[in-house]
């Protein structure tokens, strides 16, 4: 009976690792990289995979200088005026905020203190108290509440909830700061998550982020994960918000990528059948980020989330070309669903590319014939 179930998991794994392994053309596998057959993505420019960027999906290098001169001095002004010239307006000013709190609870994580020792991320603190009523500096101290809470405690704890009650103060002080700034109550939505809001007490969050901004793609993203099955919601909830937030989406707006982010929060633990990726609502999902990848104006912050999740579809899509296409545009950050799900998200990030560069190359793709 043990070599029975023996043999029926080896049948399992076998359904599981096949859609990464078939080709039309061949088989398509991972080797080490000095094995004659390996394709190496360094032919393609691509960067090695130590010195892929985790902290952000793309690109922004005043806030990287900002960051290295903050982390560096320990002083928290260049942030301050950095945040003080970035429009509240559109996406940048929410992932800054979001960069500041995450290095600022990185910092603590790594130095939490101790006898003769200052805590990691003194400078926020310090910003706090130096200048209370600066409303970037509110906004980044509710952002890192939220952050240590995921990061230090466990849902449903005491301990959890009262960091998110904190949280919660928090983004009412920043949101007074700002009046027009949804960036306060975007942080809120991961608090109304993690402290279980009801759905009335949700969507008087949301209308006012919809108030503010009604097409800001991170909020749409962050109000996703409370309709989601493992949360407050359901699979259904979930891609009616998503549907909803893409037939809606203005001209050049990356909301119609929102049903790809919702197949996502969704997917199975395991598939046993390679059809799954090439499913009708996997398929729909893909073609409407695409399209909304293709429409949307060059300088977006979130074109690189959606560009992320795509490559991670293509290429279990077997999509090969079309997942090369992606990574030539991202590649070197990886700070994006669905690698930072992952303990080592570069790691992850550079197997995909591997089977990308294999597939491709297993079908013809040459890095002459990858238009840039």
């Amino acid at each position: 009976m043990e070599i029975l179930w023996v043999l029926i998991a080896l049948v399992m794994l076998g359904f599981v690792l096949l859609p990464f392994l078939r080709r039309r053309r061949g088989a398509v596998g991972l080797v080490s990289p000095d094995h004659p057959d390996a394709a190496d993505p360094a032919n393609y420019g691509f960067v090695r995979e130590e010195e892929l960027d985790i902290r952000m999906p793309g690109p922004d290098q005043d806030l990287l200088d900002v960051l290295d001169v903050v982390q560096r001095s320990q002083d928290y002004r260049a942030a301050q005026q950095l945040l003080a010239g970035t429009e509240i307006e559109g996406e940048r000013r929410w992932q800054r905020v979001q960069a500041f709190a995450g290095a600022a609870s990185l910092e603590l994580a790594q130095r939490p203190g101790g006898v003769g020792e200052a805590p990691g991320g003194q400078w926020l603190r310090v910003w706090r108290a130096e200048a209370p009523k600066d409303a970037g500096g509110a906004a980044v101290h509710a952002e890192f509440l939220v952050q240590q809470a995921w990061r230090t405690a466990t849902p449903g704890t005491d301990e959890f909830r009262i960091i998110m009650e904190e949280a919660r103060s928090a983004c009412g002080d920043a949101a007074l700061l700002s009046p027009g700034d949804p960036v306060p109550y975007i942080i809120e939505l991961s608090v109304a998550r993690g402290l279980g809001y009801s759905q009335k007490d949700f969507e008087q969050v949301w209308l006012k982020i919809l108030d503010r901004d009604p097409a800001h793609m991170g909020a749409h993203l962050a109000a996703l994960h409370y309709w989601c099955e493992k949360w407050h919601g359901s699979r259904e909830l979930a891609y009616s918000f998503a549907e909803a937030a893409a037939a809606r989406a203005p001209q050049g707006s990356l909301l119609a990528a929102m049903p790809l982010f919702a197949v996502f929060e969704h997917l199975p633990e395991v598939t046993l059948v390679s059809s799954f990726w090439q499913s009708e609502v996997v398929t729909k999902a893909m073609h409407g980020a695409l399209h909304a990848v293709h429409s949307a104006r060059a300088g977006d912050p979130m074109l690189a989330h959606a560009r992320h999740l795509l490559l991670f579809f293509l290429v279990r899509s077997e999509r090969w070309a079309e997942a090369m296409s992606q990574l030539i545009h991202i590649d070197g950050h990886v700070g994006a669903l669905p690698w930072t799900l992952s303990e080592d998200p570069a790691a992850e990030f550079a197997v995909y590319r591997a089977l990308a560069v294999a597939g491709y190359e297993a079908n013809g793709g040459s890095p002459a014939t990858l238009p840039h």
